[in-house]
Order: structure tokens, then sequence, then C-alpha cells
């Protein structure tokens, strides 16, 4: 018995050793992103970022102090057990808070030129704007939102107040994906930020029971409807702060082939991408009448006829297009109380970014809406709404659409540079 009893010893001292000394290599945050990008931060959001990360690893290291004291301790062999399965969960807990270290350098590495710093942190105000926007009256605090860049077509979010891989840290930031092709008009940021708004304030569950409610007449719709009430949410707040650009955006996301388009999977928290298209174009009916919204519904359903989906989806898509002015309704127009008793457009009104609202910014504040730092900060928002609108109205000018909109988001970007 002896031998193993050495052998064991020698190798749970070898293994706590080195899981110590790797611990200890995760506290230097710049092994994970350069100083330069996590400097490129607004200061708020850095410093608390950086204090939370050092904290996760604070704590393991602590964890790492006390398997030294049980190993300098641990004198029969089954102290020498309970020391090795102690370094085995030791090897869990690494690897987790590793994992969060690794996410939130790489999201802040992305910001790895001046201009992508600069519009990434236009990204982080556009989208904190509208947070503020909506639980700002409720009293309720905006969370600090980091956006970063990666590849692919949807954006997503890890919402601030979740637990990370370390099982106890909550995360501090709303962590939002942009992905490289909606740069140039990134409405998607505001659908993550609605998903963000709905967790806080616990919409998504009044949604779903409104839904179910409303289309009660029909159960399978009622079913499903309800089912993606978190979608629908994080839809409905994108469109309360952009209007139909955040509708055209979304169709140029969704816009693929068939099998997508149509495809219904009962755990998908989306809805059928047929049908989601659709409910934008209702819900901008609803909210302006007619308007270039509706020349986007008669192309998509020229494109995606009903008739070519599978047999056994067309009866709900059928029934879902009936209701869904009734749907729209429901997103935009019934007091919730996560709102306080209000509606969502009581708080984020779209009729500030109405085609015709929108007109009446431009002639208003003139060239310098695009140049001027008053205007920039007042009315970013609007700006984005007014620069995705012109850009799904306007395919002509689409390259001079697209560098006004450059221009703006990089002063924006660097005026909040120069306000940290």
């Amino acid at each position: 018995m002896a031998e193993p009893s050495a052998a064991m010893r020698l190798q749970v001292s070898r293994q706590v050793a080195h899981w110590r000394a790797a611990a200890a290599g995760l506290a230097d945050l710049e092994n994970f992103a350069s100083a330069a990008a996590w400097r490129s931060l607004e200061d708020y959001l850095g410093t608390a970022l950086r204090s939370q990360l050092c904290q996760a690893v604070t704590g393991l290291r602590r964890h790492g102090d006390v398997l030294a004291a049980q190993l300098a301790a641990a004198s029969s062999d089954t102290e020498w057990e309970s020391l090795r399965r102690a370094v085995i969960a030791f090897r869990g807990s690494y690897q987790r808070i590793e994992t969060a270290l690794d996410f939130y350098g790489d999201a802040v590495n992305t910001r790895t030129s001046a201009r992508l710093a600069a519009l990434l942190r236009a990204c982080d105000t556009l989208a904190r704007r509208s947070l503020d926007t909506v639980l700002g009256p409720l009293g309720r605090p905006t969370p600090p939102v980091l956006t970063y860049l990666d590849r692919g077509f949807g954006a997503s979010i890890l919402r601030a107040g979740l637990r990370l891989w370390d099982g106890r840290t909550l995360s501090l930031a709303a962590a939002v994906k942009i992905t490289r092709h909606n740069l140039c008009r990134p409405t998607a940021l505001l659908h993550e930020a609605g998903h963000q708004a709905a967790f806080l304030l616990n919409w998504n569950d009044e949604l779903a029971a409104a839904l179910r409610a409303e289309l009660a007449d029909t159960p399978a719709l009622a079913r499903a409807w309800a089912g993606w009430a978190s979608e629908i949410a994080a839809d409905t707040f994108a469109f309360a702060h952009a209007g139909y650009a955040s509708v055209a955006a979304l169709h140029d996301v969704i816009a693929a082939d068939d099998g997508s388009v149509y495809a219904f999977r009962p755990l998908d928290p989306h809805p059928v991408g047929y049908l989601r298209v659709l409910l934008g174009t209702a819900m901008a009916i609803r909210a302006y009448g007619a308007g270039p919204w509706d020349d986007l519904g008669r192309a998509w359903v020229a494109a995606y006829p009903v008739s070519r989906a599978p047999e056994g989806v067309q009866p709900f898509l059928a029934g879902s297009v009936r209701a869904m002015p009734r749907i729209a309704e429901v997103c935009l127009r019934l007091p919730y109380t996560a709102f306080g008793g209000r509606t969502i457009t009581e708080l984020a009104d779209p009729g500030r970014v109405s085609p015709a609202a929108l007109t009446l910014l431009e002639r208003d504040a003139g060239p310098s809406l695009f140049t001027s730092p008053y205007w920039i900060d007042r009315e970013c928002l609007r700006l984005l709404a007014l620069s995705g609108y012109r850009a799904a109205t306007e395919p002509r000018n689409a390259t001079a659409v697209a560098g006004q909109f450059e221009t703006w988001m990089l002063r924006l970007g660097r005026e909040m540079e120069m306000a940290t």
C-alpha cells in the first residue's frame, strides 16, 4: 500500500501546483485582450468589467490556496483521495472562469482599430439609450452594454444579470454580438436590447399570456405564438425604437431558402420566418398606416407563397396571417404590468421614428444633423432609424447613405471616448 500512496501524493501534489499556477496566469487580463482594446471601453464599463473578472480570478486563486493548505495537512490515504477529488473540481472551476475570460477578451479584442472601436462604442451607446428610454421612467437602472463584432447572420446577447460559467458570478454587462454585415445598420442591437429589457421587467411571460388569451379561439395558434413571446417582445422593442428600419433589416436576415423561411421548429423560440416578417409589416401598418412596408409585405408573400410551404404547415400560416393585426395590437397597444400599466409605445413611441417624423427632424436640424455633436448625441436613436429607413427605401443611394451613417456613428463613438 505504501507505493500507491506515495504515487498518489506525488501526482496530487503536482496537479495542485499546476492548477494554482494556471489560475495565477488568469490574473493578467492582457492575456485575453490587448491593453489598447481594454482602454477602448468607456471608463465606467471597462473599470467595472475588469473588476468583476478580477474578482472571479481572485476567488479561484483563494480556492487554490485552500487546496495547498489541505495538501500540507494531508496525512492519510482517505485525505489524499479527498484532495484528489477536490483537484478535479478545481480544474472544472478553472475551465469555467477561463471560458468567461476568453468570451469577454474576444469581445473586447474585436475593437482592433480606432475605427472599429469608435463604431462599437457608438453601438454601446445606442443600445444603452434604448434601454434608458424604457427602464428610466420605471425607475430601473440600465446595465452597461458591451457590443462586439462577430461573423454570421444574426445578433445575440449574453444578458446582464445571468450567472456566468463559474455558476456564481453574475454577468455585469449586456454583451451584444453584432454581425459584420449589420454593422452598417445595426438595428439588430435594439432587438437584443429588447431581450435585456424583457428579462429585467418580466415582460415575456405577460406577453405570452396576452397572446394566448387573444388567440384562444385557435388553440394551435395560441400555443405557438405564446411560445414565441420572447422573440416577439424583442422585435417589438426594436420596432418601437427604429420603426421600419428594423423591419427591413430583419427581412434581409430572414430572406433565405424556402426550407428556412417556412421552417416550423416546435422548440425554437423564434417565430416561423415567414410570419416574423409579416408581423413587422403589420406593426408598421398599425403604427403608421400605408407606407413602403406594404410593398415589402407584397414582395414577401409573392416570393414565399403559403402554397409552397409544407402542406402540414399551410393552415397554420394562413391562420396566423389572418390573425396578424390582432397580434400586432397585443404587442403595441396592450398595457402591461411590466411597463407600470402602460403600453410599450407610451415609453418608446414609434411615432418618433415614422417617416414623417424623420423627415421633419432632417428639415429642422438641417445639414448639421449628421455632424453636430449636439444633434448626434441628442438624436442618435432617431439617426439610426433615419439611416436604416433611407437604406431600405433608397437603394440607388446606398453608398452615400452608408457613408453618411458611418460618419455620424464615428463621431458618436469618438464623442463617447472623449466624455470618459
